[in-house]
């Protein structure tokens, strides 16, 4: 129901994770040193994989496109959370928090469509290696990634082009360091069934699409691994592998909870602790999982490490 005779609010006030100025400056160090592990790690990872030609195969062309990814949903609130650590007004307008969720959306639920079609990679690598060139040509590859980019694009679009006709005339204080769809939900002075029947359906219909990908993709996988005789020919086979299953693991553990949750399960604490972990943590622990337990990319990173030393 509209409320009617009440002031429009044009912009929030995101109360972040503490009030404490001295808890807001260790916690302004933290995240800073965080998103330039990430910044470097990920780019790091970019330019090795276009750098070796070794890499230039379906599996690190989907890795470069994690990392570009992990450096967009990075950055799509650290650095305006960065910015509120140190500043006296901790706000965002109106339509910039939308914005913000736009891309939030974007490129989270890329990343979830970009860890499935890796997870079929491996798959086709491990179940059925002779076909592995056909099934992972270099147009199938390039239609996987465009096709996550497309859909996911509609998914963030349709979500705030709803978000868009919301009316806010306070409170305007949102209990998070940024700016997402469930707690602004919670601000609207209309009517916000719409919007969360669209967030629901959005979510568990992208979400039934590449999780069971993923699942049944390493269902697969592992019971190829345990039909191998040999136990170094088992060990060779998961270490390929065992690197992204605990990318999956980190990330779909966190990232589906708080928008399929009931709406009368409330917890800012535990919101928050989640949204650290998928949106923060997990694009700076993507390439450091990547680079301790791949062989070709530690070896690749060395090549580059060498050459670099040379050239001094």
């Amino acid at each position: 129901m509209k409320m009617k005779n009440q002031s429009t609010v044009t912009e929030f006030i995101l109360l972040g994770l503490s009030s404490d100025p001295q808890m807001q400056l260790f916690l302004f160090l933290v995240f800073l040193v965080i998103y330039l592990i990430t910044l470097g790690g990920n780019i790091v990872i970019m330019v090795v994989i276009r750098a070796d030609s070794h890499l230039h195969i379906p599996m690190y062309f989907f890795l470069f496109h994690l990392s570009f990814v992990d450096i967009c949903y990075s950055s799509v609130t650290v650095p305006n959370t960065l910015r509120n650590f140190l500043a006296e007004r901790k706000t965002i307008s109106v339509n910039g928090c939308i914005t913000q969720i736009f891309f939030f959306f974007l490129s989270a639920v890329t990343e979830a469509f970009i860890l499935s079609a890796m997870a079929y990679d491996r798959y086709a690598a491990i179940c059925d290696p002779l076909r592995y060139m056909e099934r992972m040509s270099k147009g199938i590859c390039v239609q996987l990634v465009s096709g996550a980019w497309a859909i996911n694009f509609l998914h963030a679009l349709l979500n705030t082009v709803f978000a868009l006709k919301l009316h806010f005339c306070g409170p305007n204080q949102i209990s998070h360091f940024s700016c997402e769809l469930p707690p602004l939900l919670q601000l609207s002075c209309t009517e916000t069934l719409t919007n969360q029947v669209v967030l629901l359906t959005s979510t568990v219909i992208l979400g039934s699409i590449s999780f069971p990908f993923s699942l049944i993709s390493y269902i697969l996988i592992i019971s190829t691994i345990l039909k191998i005789r040999s136990a170094e020919g088992r060990r060779k086979a998961f270490s390929t592998c065992s690197s992204h299953l605990i990318v999956v693991i980190l990330f779909y553990l966190t990232a589906f909870f708080p928008y399929t949750k009931p709406s009368s399960v409330s917890s800012v604490v535990l919101d928050e602790m989640f949204s650290i972990q998928y949106s923060i943590l997990t694009p700076m622990l993507n390439p450091i999982i990547y680079s301790l337990k791949n062989k070709e990319v530690k070896t690749a990173i060395g090549k580059m490490l060498g050459k670099f030393k040379f050239l001094r």
